[in-house]
């Protein structure tokens, strides 16, 4: 869920980590059908940008099999450690971890499919982005979810909205259209409102980069 850093760290992850997994269940039938739009196959390899606790490494690890591999990337030390409890407690040997802002991180082998779920930040730079997908095959499959803005005349949720996302995230900013710079790169982009108009899962496959 982290990804992004700031002049004084990561967002507030150390107040809410251990209490993540909890908070986060109630939500895990929107991840589960984030995941299901990467159409994931055995032998794919699968970045979770912004993993956070791992809680969506048995989904991915169910699609992508033995032969797969899960790359979780997470910049919050709480968040990771609680990540690398539940791979070893599960002895999954298929799942590497980086400990890293999403711009640093490098991984051995390119992705065939991107996760971002409830990551605003990193879906709101530019520089983020272009790190992870510089990273990845051409076509590969993106699906992001997470919050966004209702329609005006449901400010109260805006509030809402806001108040439930405080220490998760470092800035607000884009929440009308949270996923308007993964068009840049993701052509026909397809986008649901989830949770009565607060939330949103994206998904499209990644055009090749242009040639220099």
């Amino acid at each position: 869920m982290a990804g992004m850093t700031r002049a004084n760290g990561p967002a507030d992850y150390r107040r809410i980590a251990a209490d993540y997994d909890n908070s986060a269940r109630r939500t895990m039938a929107l991840r589960r059908r984030t995941i299901e739009c990467l159409r994931l196959q055995p032998g794919d390899t699968v970045v979770d940008a912004g993993c956070g606790t791992g809680l969506g490494f048995d989904l991915l690890l169910a699609a992508v099999g033995s032969s797969g591999r899960v790359i979780g990337v997470e910049a919050s030390p709480e968040m990771m450690a609680l990540a690398r409890q539940r791979v070893a407690a599960a002895r999954w040997d298929n799942v590497l971890l980086i400990e890293s802002d999403i711009q640093s991180a490098r991984w051995p082998l390119p992705a065939d499919a991107l996760l971002f779920n409830y990551v605003h930040d990193i879906l709101r730079s530019p520089e983020a982005l272009q790190a992870v997908f510089a990273q990845s095959r051409p076509g590969a499959r993106v699906a992001a979810a997470g919050i966004r803005h209702p329609p005006r005349w449901l400010d109260p949720l805006r509030l809402y909205r806001r108040f439930k996302s405080r220490g998760c995230y470092t800035s607000y900013e884009g929440l009308d259209r949270p996923w308007d710079l993964l068009q840049h790169r993701v052509p026909g982009l397809r986008v649901e409102s989830t949770l009565f108009g607060t939330g949103y899962i994206a998904w499209g496959e990644l055009e090749p980069q242009p040639a220099e």
